[in-house]
């Protein structure tokens, strides 16, 4: 998969493209509809996606709370697993941001892309201020020379499949309502990093992540598949893992510490995947160590019966 981040600088190897259009946070089934659709659409041509990095809504709202269901970096690895042969990830800046909805299709779309056919879902806005809709991209499409076709939003049960249903699965701890808006588990990944290495002393060593910039799942003690994605250890393990602030230990950072089933060996600076499975319990403040450990025994012991059933 080829990554393409300015519009104005393309190669002609990267024209013509088929691309679905959107920010793609989860990569859930919504989007994977939408995608599908622009590789139907392309013909021969190069099957792609557009999309925008920072996500708009961080641009315009920088100080709010984290909202992201996955990185850019999580999604780019998403959308190649889906085949996708072009990821225009545009940045997203001022002067984008003050691009009417005609000068986002004429300068971005047509003369800076080269786009043959766009894909979008009916909720699409664009331009300034949002104000440009699918029949203005419609329209522009007819002018200009690109195909349009719009998606009809996804629904699973009656209900609307969406990144804002699945942030509310997530933060009620039911990760499998949110799984299957996904159409697969929703995963934590990035570097592991240093940590006070408490766990080892207590015969759980864990490999410690931080969710800095995403949106934060309930906090406790889950069910997890674990995928290491670089290193030595590279491969896909069972565990359990602890989301939050650790206040056993006076730590008020969230971070992600999971602790690998049957392993032994040095995760740091390794890249980990992390994928909720069930929630256990709620993250909470013991009496002592022994009460801890014994608990954790516990968590051990039915994350292994959950996941040995999957």
């Amino acid at each position: 998969m080829r990554t393409i981040r300015d519009y104005q600088f393309t190669e002609p190897r990267d024209r013509g493209a088929s691309v679905a259009i959107g920010n793609f946070d989860g990569v859930h089934l919504g989007h994977r509809a939408v995608i599908e659709m622009a590789r139907e659409k392309g013909n021969g041509a190069p099957f792609g996606v557009l999309t925008f990095e920072p996500h708009p809504r961080e641009f315009f709202a920088p100080d709010a709370p984290p909202f992201r269901l996955m990185s850019a970096k999580a999604r780019a690895s998403r959308l190649e697993k889906l085949g996708v042969e072009r990821l225009f990830e545009l940045n997203f800046n001022a002067a984008l941001a003050a691009l009417t909805p005609e000068e986002f299709a004429r300068d971005v779309l047509t003369e800076g892309l080269g786009l043959s056919h766009v894909v979008v879902g009916a909720d699409f806005c664009f331009g300034k201020h949002r104000k440009g809709k699918v029949s203005d991209l419609q329209r522009f499409g007819a002018e200009m020379g690109f195909g349009v076709t719009v998606a009809e939003i996804l629904d699973q049960d009656g209900a609307q499949i969406s990144s804002t249903a699945i942030r509310k699965a997530l933060t009620e701890g039911d990760p499998r309502s949110a799984a299957a808006q996904l159409g697969h588990w929703h995963r934590i990944e990035g570097e592991v990093g240093g940590g006070q290495q408490l766990g080892r002393k207590l015969g759980y060593p864990t490999a410690n992540m931080s969710i800095d910039g995403l949106h934060p799942p309930r906090f406790g003690v889950y069910a997890v598949l674990v995928d290491v994605l670089d290193g030595p250890h590279k491969g896909s393990y069972h565990g359990a893992a602890s989301l939050g602030v650790r206040p056993m230990f006076g730590v008020n950072s969230a971070n992600l510490e999971t602790f690998i089933f049957d392993f032994s060996g040095d995760l740091y600076g390794a890249t980990l995947s992390v994928g909720l499975v069930e929630f256990l319990r709620p993250e909470l403040k013991f009496d002592g160590l022994d009460a801890l450990v014994a608990q954790m025994d516990l968590d051990c012991a039915e994350a292994r019966r959950i996941l040995e059933a999957l």
